[in-house]
């Protein structure tokens, strides 16, 4: 009876909604520019407050609406910072020499 509960409890849980699984993994998704960059801070190591004036300015220029936001916070830590610094990392403070003419 006890394995009987345990699988259909197994059972529920894999088939609830995505929120509910995020609730007990701690990835929550909320299809904000806060909490995309939140999720950028938290994959950057050795982010700066610099990093998220930056994300929190650029943010509503890059990300039309909650669909786009939400598929960045569901992005891998190291996609997530690929897709705003770069890869290899690079910001708007970083200067380019101009081609030679």
């Amino acid at each position: 009876m006890i394995r009987a509960s345990a699988l259909l409890l197994a059972l529920a849980l894999a088939t609830s909604s995505c929120a509910l699984i995020r609730v007990f993994t701690g990835n929550r998704v909320t299809g904000t520019c806060d909490g995309a960059c939140a999720h950028y801070i938290d994959c950057k190591p050795g982010a700066t407050v610099a990093d998220r004036q930056r994300c929190d300015l650029e943010c509503p220029q890059v990300f039309a609406d909650r669909s786009s936001l939400s598929m960045f916070e569901r992005l891998t830590c190291p996609d997530a910072v690929s897709y705003v610094d770069g890869d290899p990392p690079t910001t708007a403070d970083t200067r380019v020499p101009a081609p030679a003419r």
